[in-house]
Parts: C-alpha cells; sequence; structure tokens
C-alpha cells in the first residue's frame, strides 16, 4: 500500500471530519456490516431546495469503513439529494485511492451505502413543488 494513502486513511480514521450526530437532523439512516459488525449512522441537514448543508456520521468498525465514511461526508456537503443518490463506488475508491481486496469492499461500501439510503429516502419522502 502506498505509504501516502496509507496515512491519509489512516488520519481519517484517527481525525474523523464531521464525526458526531446532528442536534436535528432533516434525515438520519444507519445500517451495520454484519460480517464484522461495523456500524455507520448518517445524520444530514437539507435545506428547502434539496440541498445538504451539514453532514455528521457516527459508529465503530474499521479503519477502511470509518475513513471512508469520514471522506464522504466531506464530499457531500453542498450537493444536492439526487447527486448523493447518484454517487457510485468509484466515487469512494477515488477518496480511499488504495485497492480494496473483496472482502474489505463491504467496509468500504458502508458509508455509502448508508448516505445513499438517506439521500433516497429523503427523496421519496420530499414534498413536490408543483
Amino acid at each position: 500500500m502506498d505509504d501516502f494513502y496509507r496515512d491519509y486513511i489512516l488520519d481519517h480514521y484517527r481525525n474523523p471530519r464531521n464525526f458526531g450526530r446532528l442536534e436535528a437532523p432533516t434525515v438520519t439512516a444507519e445500517d451495520l456490516n454484519p460480517l464484522c459488525g461495523d456500524r455507520i449512522r448518517m445524520d444530514l441537514l437539507v435545506d428547502a431546495d434539496g440541498i445538504v448543508r451539514d453532514v455528521r456520521f457516527s459508529g465503530k468498525g474499521c479503519a477502511i469503513s470509518q475513513a471512508s465514511a469520514s471522506m464522504l461526508t466531506q464530499s457531500v456537503i453542498g450537493k444536492s439529494l439526487e447527486e448523493v443518490a447518484k454517487l457510485r463506488k468509484e466515487a469512494v475508491l477515488e477518496n480511499v485511492g488504495i485497492g480494496i481486496s473483496p472482502t474489505r469492499m463491504k467496509c468500504a461500501m458502508l458509508g455509502l451505502r448508508v448516505l445513499k439510503s438517506a439521500a433516497i429516502g429523503s427523496l421519496a419522502a420530499w414534498p413536490d413543488e408543483e
């Protein structure tokens, strides 16, 4: 593993960005990886236009799951729910910057799964403007 990316992942794991809970989130989603016990919760504050204004995550797990969630939170502030719902695993892999083995892929994608669940759930419940 490239030392830069190893250090980058460890930094996000030891000093996660946007860690914690929002006091009054617009939407919350949580999930776990039953294979290893990693757990992530995402709280989103979404404005009336469907733009993510703030996000926090909490949970426990391996360095890959927690660092990946930390990186994701940095990349979604200012994006619309539609943009968040369309995020793909390639965005996570690009953030992480290293090859992820098949056994660790669920760890790396847990944050994305939770984030997309929050966004898609919000879109389904979002009031239509007509």
